[in-house]
């Protein structure tokens, strides 16, 4: 698996991209191509374009949820006309809102072009040969909300495994960074983490620091690479259990 990151809250110096408050992936498995999130804008398509991606090549879409820092991208590929499957949970179109804003996607699924094949499940759904959507999130283990009162019960992750154990790549974690990962274990039946990478909605807040600290030194993780909605108290608390790695547009990762 190659992934490479076209959209963050942060760039890499030196490396001349754009960066917004944002989250979107490149990823290859094999002879598939797919986008997991498109940020707010056409940030991502920017930068891809200048990383020389071509982004005609995708075959897949996968939403972690329907927050519009993760859909908003949307707008900017409706001009794609090769086959494209988009898999997310059933709800992830639905509206929401925040503070009063609405955060929704920018356009109902049911609107899409012809050529997008949209699979919503709950379900886990094989991606490719290594990489499973893994479907609605079980919220059985983390006891400490992201936000308090989250009902993004459409917020889930994606899965890659191989022989050497699971890489997990994750959206923002309004479903808690702790089930994700129970749940990819579950999933595969493997308990080696090779790395985990995207947002962990670990944002202000000491207590759910302390919980997801306390999980992951129990746990066999050999990288972690938290972005997006992971704030530096976070980072730092995290960096005493597994080790942390820099995460920004343009960083890219080879399983």
């Amino acid at each position: 698996m190659y992934l490479k990151v076209l959209c963050d809250n942060n760039s890499i110096i030196d490396h001349y991209f754009l960066a917004e408050p944002a989250l979107s992936f490149y990823i290859e498995d094999n002879e598939h191509k797919i986008l997991f999130d498109l940020g707010y804008s056409n940030v991502f398509r920017q930068n891809s374009d200048k990383m020389k991606i071509d982004l005609k090549e995708v075959d897949t879409i996968v939403f972690s949820h329907g927050h519009n820092d993760h859909t908003g991208g949307l707008r900017y590929i409706t001009d794609f006309t090769q086959s494209l499957k988009v898999v997310c949970h059933p709800n992830t179109d639905e509206k929401k809102y925040y503070c009063g804003l609405d955060i929704s996607a920018p356009i109902n699924f049911n609107d899409l072009p012809d050529n997008f094949e949209v699979i919503k499940t709950e379900q886990p759904y094989r991606i490719s040969e290594h990489i499973t959507y893994m479907g609605q999130i079980k919220r059985n283990v983390q006891h400490v909300d992201p936000l308090e009162d989250d009902n993004v019960y459409d917020d889930s992750a994606m899965v890659y495994e191989n022989e050497k154990g699971i890489f997990i790549i994750t959206g923002c974690s309004h479903s808690g960074i702790c089930n994700i990962i129970d749940q990819a274990i579950n999933l595969t039946g493997k308990r080696h983490i090779i790395g985990i990478i995207g947002g962990f909605h670990m944002l202000n807040n000491k207590n759910l620091n302390k919980e997801v600290c306390d999980y992951f030194s129990r746990l066999d993780i050999e990288n972690c690479y938290p972005c997006h909605c992971t704030d530096l108290q976070a980072k730092i608390a995290l960096s005493k259990v597994v080790k942390v790695n820099d995460v920004g547009v343009d960083f890219d990762i080879e399983i």
